[in-house]
C-alpha cells in the first residue's frame, strides 16, 4: 500500500472513530453546561472522561493533521515552504493535545 492510500484510509477510519466521540462530547456538554464549576471539575476528573476526552483530542488532531496537509500538498508549490509548514503543523498536532491531556490528568476535585 502506497503513502497516498495509507493517509486515505487513516482519514477514514479517524472520521469514523470522531463520530461516536463527538456525539459523546457533545451530550455531555450540553448536560453540564449549565453546572456549577465544581460538577464541570468532577465530570473533566472522572477516569472514563479523561480517557475520552484525551482520545477526542489525539484524533481530532490526526484527522486535522492529515486534512491540513493534503491541502498543503495541493495549494503549496514551493517544496521548502511545504516541508516547514507540515513539520511545524506535526509537531502543534502532538504539542497541543499532550499540554491539554496532561492538564486534564492533573485536574483534581
Amino acid at each position: 500500500m502506497n503513502n497516498v492510500t495509507k493517509k486515505w484510509v487513516l482519514l477514514k477510519i479517524s472520521t469514523l472513530t470522531l463520530i461516536p466521540l463527538m456525539i459523546w462530547f457533545i451530550i455531555n456538554l450540553v448536560n453540564i453546561y449549565d453546572e456549577e464549576y465544581a460538577e464541570v471539575l468532577k465530570f473533566f476528573s472522572s477516569q472514563p472522561s479523561k480517557f475520552f476526552v484525551s482520545a477526542l483530542l489525539i484524533i481530532a488532531f490526526l484527522h486535522s493533521v492529515l486534512s491540513i496537509g493534503e491541502i498543503f500538498e495541493d495549494y503549496i508549490h514551493n517544496k521548502k515552504i511545504k516541508n516547514v509548514a507540515n513539520k511545524a503543523l506535526r509537531i502543534f498536532a502532538i504539542i497541543i493535545p499532550l499540554i491539554t491531556i496532561i492538564i486534564i490528568f492533573n485536574l483534581s476535585i
